[in-house]
């Protein structure tokens, strides 16, 4: 018989990247009274302030990429509050832990509003159910604009298709840095009070069935060096002991195996904790179902019935990975072998959905398709932290055969830019194939510019823009839809120096060269590294590594010291955005490297005959 209970909130916290969830959440945790100020200031080291963001990347980029869960308790109440990523790349770690909510907190900034990521898990949460409780925060910006974000969520909600009872959304103004929250701006803010009382006024417990066969689908799963592999997941139906006999049945072929639960876990504060039971409605982890993997539903024994599979977005990024053969392999690292690769990729698609990996034509070569640029730089910089070396050829977009008819994936773009640079975004969108849908005065001395644009045409375009604009503008894109396939983008503009020989690249060397070099003098370079831009559309392989020729001549002025500028740097993503379809980007745990496909420059004229 369903009923619901009333001791249990589950609340997933989803709003676009930098908008400040994960700094609330961390106030939630400070004022939940659970913790002493030692033991929070213990969590956050001193160092990046936030206590959720535990992964390094996710630190050094200031974003959250994996979703976490932790449990607090609001008198009587246990709440199972769940981080999400904010950026669209990570929407596949989205769109499976809103199935453990039932309600969610919708994080906007005061002063930006809604932009992409804010739609994109509104209509996910929509189609999960879910009740949704509005939170504007950084009301204590100067450029706040409250009334207007109040107006632009209410229009938002509407175009998503919201009904009259989810339109009356309830509206919380809060600071999370300051930690204070009020549901009245005519009442100076204390606390987050207001937001303790909306979870358990406006967020519904859960409904169940705890006398029902056990169903529990596996939403996440993490490692621990003590007790194996972990599964997470929210009880659906019936209950979960520990050393339960059940059946697993998997989500990709509908097969089943039995096993048996070795422990059951709570979330309690930040950590985990033992338990005999948990019953329908809870989120639990569970050691022991090792063959386990995300989708599948951890059943009862004798009445093994499956959930409805999750349904995750479909990648829209092909990149090819091989094993690093470059002359300078195993200097930094330990070269991957293929058997090696393919047993990271393996690991990783134990808990990465979104991603997917085949065979490339080599038998070192696969083919990795995910989200997005960031989504699979977040892959490569973890294989390069842990010692490994790889070499990755040029994000490609992956297209679609539909009724005889070639479609692309087109993505919703939004930029934000100083008014003296609006003509410059608007010229290098347009002549990527985008279409304007939106400009408006934005914020001060800006302009707001939402676009279409293929997904093939974002590629390389980050980097341009920042260029464009002086670093000024601020850029967001998701997933939009997928439509008919448009004409060839502009490639990259112009060639590349190539370089000629293996040893140290010498300033003398240098010194004639135009354009942007990529190494500076006493560095290493191999041949067929690519160590600079041309200024011409042309390829064109160089001698940068020969020494000033001794000779007992002199004469005024030949003496004089070469004046050579300082190399352009790149980051991953950066050169993945950079290369060309011959080239690949070397990824050691030191160091970045441009290359050709093929080092040798007869190989590569071999190849350019063959591509005619």
């Amino acid at each position: 018989m369903k009923a619901k209970r009333t001791d249990i909130r589950n609340v997933a916290v989803i709003a676009h990247v930098d908008h400040g969830k994960t700094t609330l959440v961390d106030q939630m945790l400070r004022q939940s009274g659970q913790f002493r100020s030692e033991e929070l200031d213990k969590l956050v080291g001193g160092q990046h302030g936030l206590i959720m963001d535990s992964n390094d990347q996710e630190r050094e980029r200031g974003i959250t990429i994996l979703a976490k869960n932790c449990g607090i308790r609001i008198g009587d109440v246990k709440v199972n509050l769940i981080d999400t990523p904010g950026h669209a790349d990570f929407g596949g770690e989205v769109e499976r832990i809103l199935k453990m909510a039932d309600g969610a907190f919708v994080l906007v900034d005061a002063s930006e509003g809604p932009l992409p990521q804010t739609r994109f898990v509104l209509k996910k949460a929509f189609a999960c159910g879910l009740k949704p409780i509005v939170i504007i925060n950084k009301i204590d910006r100067p450029d706040a604009r409250i009334q207007d974000i109040h107006n632009l969520m209410f229009e938002l909600f509407i175009e998503l298709g919201a009904d009259d009872d989810t339109a009356d959304f309830p509206v919380i103004y809060a600071s999370g840095r300051a930690g204070i929250a009020t549901t009245d701006m005519a009442v100076p803010p204390k606390d987050l009070k207001p937001l303790f009382d909306a979870i358990l006024e406006k967020i519904p417990g859960p409904d169940v069935d705890t006398e029902a066969p056990l169903q529990m689908q596996v939403a996440a799963i993490s490692y621990s060096e003590f007790l194996g592999k972990i599964v997470v997941g929210r009880v659906t139906a019936g209950k979960i002991r520990k050393n339960q006999k059940v059946t697993v049945v998997k989500q990709k072929d509908g097969t089943t195996f039995n096993d048996t639960v070795v422990q059951v876990l709570e979330f309690e504060r930040l950590a985990k904790k033992e338990i005999e039971m948990v019953s329908a409605g809870d989120v639990c982890a569970v050691v022991g179902i090792d063959d386990a993997d995300i989708g599948d539903t951890i059943c009862d024994f004798d009445k093994p019935m499956g959930l409805p599979p999750l349904s995750i977005d479909e990648p829209t990024l092909d990149m090819l990975f091989k094993v690093n053969d470059s002359p300078f392999a195993s200097l930094d690292g330990k070269p991957m072998t293929s058997r090696e690769l393919r047993a990271r990729l393996d690991s990783e698609l134990q808990h990465n959905v979104a991603l997917r990996v085949k065979q490339g034509e080599r038998e070192s070569e696969f083919i990795v398709s995910g989200r997005g640029l960031l989504h699979l730089g977040v892959l490569l910089e973890n294989i390069r932290r842990e010692g490994g070396e790889i070499a990755v050829g040029k994000p490609k977009v992956i297209m679609k055969e539909v009724d005889g008819k070639t479609l692309e994936p087109i993505e919703y773009l939004v930029v934000e830019a100083p008014n003296e640079h609006s003509s410059s975004v608007m010229r290098l969108v347009l002549e990527r194939q985008g279409e304007c849908i939106k400009m408006e005065g934005g914020l001060g001395n800006s302009t707001h510019m939402e676009f279409h644009i293929p997904a093939r045409g974002l590629i390389g375009l980050r980097t341009r823009m920042l260029t464009a604009t002086q670093g000024t503008a601020i850029m967001h894109h998701n997933f939009h839809e997928y439509r008919q396939a448009r004409a060839g983008m502009p490639g990259r503009a112009n060639g590349v120096y190539i370089s000629k020989n293996t040893a140290k690249v010498t300033a003398y060397s240098v010194d004639g060269l135009s354009g942007t070099l990529f190494v500076a003098p006493g560095e290493e370079v191999y041949e067929g590294q690519v160590v600079g831009e041309h200024g011409r559309d042309k390829d064109l392989t160089v001698n940068i590594t020969d020494p000033k020729p001794l000779t007992n001549m002199r004469a005024s002025g030949t003496d004089a010291k070469a004046a050579i500028k300082p190399p352009m740097r790149f980051s991953m993503e950066m050169a993945l955005e950079y290369i060309d379809d011959d080239e690949l980007v070397e990824i050691t745990p030191n160091h970045l490297r441009m290359r050709k496909l093929y080092l040798k420059e007869n190989d590569r004229k071999k190849f350019e005959r063959g591509r005619q």
